[in-house]
């Protein structure tokens, strides 16, 4: 005998939830239907969030279907999609169903709770682990991991639905999401520009005309870029609408937050990376979870927030929760911890109590960067270092929240060894990580940003008043306290390597600055990657863009022809860290990591006898290079320079100075006429 698919309807009661099976349902009297709670008030939406709203209307109106979302954490991203349930209107008469899908067990149910308020009237249903969904429900809110176990996806007819919505969208090119989009029909293929007025074949089950209009697809996150440099755009065509936390705080959505960053001289030198380009989390437990550290890091607190109702605390992996933990309660401070093992009672009893400012002092691992609705959090305490930036973000999003008994909260950032690429909170504002600062509000960050950039002005009229000087200067000549570097030659300029290292710190790929706004990284067979970021005039939203080019194949190549095909985009991204991580993905599966990676042995050995013919043809007979004063990867780093524009970057410079020379002295000369044409009351001036 067929079992009868079990279904589940979402059922708010006040505080409480239960879940009532189909078959409960269809055994209810019709008095009893619908069983949900009574409408509730209508929801006043605030205006960022209807303009948001008629955002998306207005690019599904002109026929566009892969749309992305960028709210700040706390900014009401449930209530957002959800109220777009019904100002979407269906592509065709019996497209009249949505899908909401979410990775983590809380996003499901919150979701689902939200439609339940919102639409008292439909059928909500779950699919996530022993919850079966229907097919058929006018929402369902599903696990993504549930939807691709075994046949489970196939009893949603891609025809019958209007609306594929995707939470925490950050995760949506991973391939479970992917195989999700590919039944609805939403994933285009790579070489096919996607037209969004195209009906396209879906790959689930046949409807009655075996086509169909795709749904409308939309993905929604705080941090909508992905760290490991994979493409969100094989997802999501068009970002619509951003309104970022800084934005949200001046505005009053979002509560004031004030930083603090406390070095504690945790050596992550020598921490690996992982897969997701993120530190390797057992390495970076082992360098940061020690007595010492954990030590420095409760008295940071004890010293910062002991005040603090509510802090959340960030570690490294379950070894340095139970290591921190005990160290906070070493110094009396009442600190429980919850991971991903923590048993559902015990989760739900120790929340509560957090809600409730029972104890000061929550630790977790990775449980709370997404989906928590925690908002009397006053303090987070970031005692795991991280090379993400969305990670970051998520982790101080979760004290963004307003709450009636805070004014602000305090983020503590345990800072580590910074030449290894790590972001920590000063960099959100465009600052050097190295910057300390204590309890500086948004305001004071960015006022903080503001004098950096006018003390990067003033450094470069510094430069502008310079001469260009002898390529070198006997010692004798120079005052024995100054130390100069000058380009006085282009073959200064492509021996310095200083320009590389703010690249190697947050990749392990060999790339060399070869222009303003170029960086490029050559294989063993010719080919190259290059990373273009915006120059320094471009407007905000500019992308930093990474290209291929590629060798043509042997037998396609014709003498006095380019030996190279025309430059392939492969990425894009808003940030200039993102576009690395992009452009290392794309670099490791396409070139021989012993030949890319800046690190390896061979790069130390002395320069080839080629490589020195070739540099030695552009220097001075007088100062020829030997393989004892260059080493092979030095070698190949200034051959790379000289090959991708050094002389043409050199000129520029040149060019530059004798610019930014002309325009100070008229700066000086307007504010010597300025001066004379001020009337005041004195004496007259000369």
């Amino acid at each position: 005998m067929q079992r009868a698919p079990r279904c589940v309807l979402w059922v708010p009661a006040s505080k409480t939830r239960s879940f009532i099976t189909c078959a409960q349902r269809s055994l209810a009297s019709p008095a009893s239907e619908p069983l949900s709670s009574p409408p509730s008030p209508a929801i006043h939406l605030r205006n960022y969030q209807e303009e948001c709203i008629q955002s998306v209307l207005s690019y599904l109106n002109k026929g566009h279907k892969r749309l992305g979302i960028s709210l700040a954490t706390g900014s009401g991203k449930t209530v957002i999609f959800t109220q777009l349930i019904d100002r979407i209107k269906p592509s065709q008469p019996s497209a009249t169903q949505t899908l909401i899908i979410a990775h983590r067990r809380e996003l499901v149910e919150q979701a689902a709770k939200h439609c339940s308020n919102a639409y008292p009237t439909k059928l909500v249903e779950i699919e996530m682990g022993n919850l079966q969904a229907s097919g058929s429900a006018d929402i369902t809110v599903a696990s993504v991991k549930s939807l691709n176990s075994g046949h489970r996806i196939s009893k949603f007819d891609p025809a019958r639905f209007k609306l594929v919505i995707v939470d925490e969208a950050h995760h949506i090119v991973a391939s479970s999401y992917m195989d999700t989009l590919r039944h609805f029909g939403l994933v285009k293929s790579r070489d096919a520009a996607y037209s969004p007025t195209d009906m396209l074949q879906h790959s689930g089950p046949a409807t009655s005309s075996g086509t169909a209009y795709p749904p409308a697809l939309i993905g929604v996150s705080a941090t909508l870029s992905r760290f490991d440099g994979i493409r969100l755009s094989d997802a999501i065509d068009h970002i619509v609408y951003h309104k970022d936390y800084i934005d949200m705080i001046q505005d009053n959505w979002l509560s004031n937050v004030i930083f603090t960053t406390v070095q504690s001289k945790a050596d992550i030198s020598r921490v690996k990376k992982g897969p997701s380009g993120d530190f390797q989390t057992g390495d970076l437990s082992t360098a940061v979870n020690n007595a010492e550290t954990n030590e420095i890091t409760v008295r940071s607190w004890l010293s910062k927030a002991a005040d603090r109702k509510s802090t959340l605390v960030f570690c490294v992996d379950l070894a340095h929760l139970t290591a921190l933990t005990a160290a906070f309660r070493s110094h009396n401070v009442d600190a429980r911890f919850v991971t991903g093992d923590t048993s559902k009672q015990i989760r739900g009893e120790r929340l509560d109590a957090f809600r409730n400012r029972q104890y000061p002092v929550l630790l977790n691992c990775g449980v709370f960067t997404e989906g928590t609705d925690i908002p009397n959090i006053d303090c987070v305490l970031l005692a795991r270092p991280t090379r993400s930036r969305n990670l970051l973000v998520q982790m101080i999003g979760r004290g963004m929240r307003l709450h009636p008994e805070k004014t602000n909260c305090h983020v503590i950032d345990m800072v580590a060894s910074l030449n290894v690429g790590i972001v920590s909170t000063p960099t959100l504002f465009g600052l050097d990580p190295a910057e300390t600062v204590n309890e500086a509000d948004v305001d004071q960050m960015r006022s903080l940003q503001e004098r950096k950039e006018l003390e990067g002005l003033r450094e470069q009229e510094v430069e502008a008043a310079e001469t260009v000087k002898p390529r070198r200067l006997p010692a004798q000549e120079l005052p024995q306290n100054i130390t100069f570097t000058d380009y006085g030659s282009v073959y200064d300029l492509i021996d310095d390597a200083s320009a590389d290292r703010h690249i190697r710190g947050m990749s392990a790929l060999a790339w060399v600055l070869v222009g303003e706004n170029r960086y490029i990284l050559s294989s063993q067979n010719g080919e190259y990657l290059t990373i273009e970021t915006p120059p320094a005039s471009a407007g905000p939203g500019e992308l930093v863009r990474v290209w291929y080019t590629q060798k043509v194949p042997e037998e396609s190549y014709h003498v006095g022809n380019s030996p190279f095909m025309r430059p392939r985009q492969v990425a894009r991204s808003l940030t200039f860290s993102d576009a690395v991580h992009a452009a290392d993905t794309f670099a490791t599966s396409r070139f021989p990591w012993r030949y890319v990676q800046h690190t390896q042995r061979w790069r130390k050995m002395p320069a080839t006898e080629g490589q020195l013919m070739f540099l030695n043809k552009f220097r001075d007979m007088d100062d020829q290079l030997n393989a004892d004063r260059i080493s092979k990867g030095k070698a190949g780093d200034m051959i790379t320079k000289l090959k991708h524009g050094a002389k043409g970057w050199f000129s520029r410079l040149e060019a530059s100075k004798r610019k930014k020379s002309r325009i100070q002295n008229g700066v000086q000369e307007a504010a010597s006429r300025r001066r004379r044409e001020q009337v005041k009351v004195g004496p007259l001036t000369s």
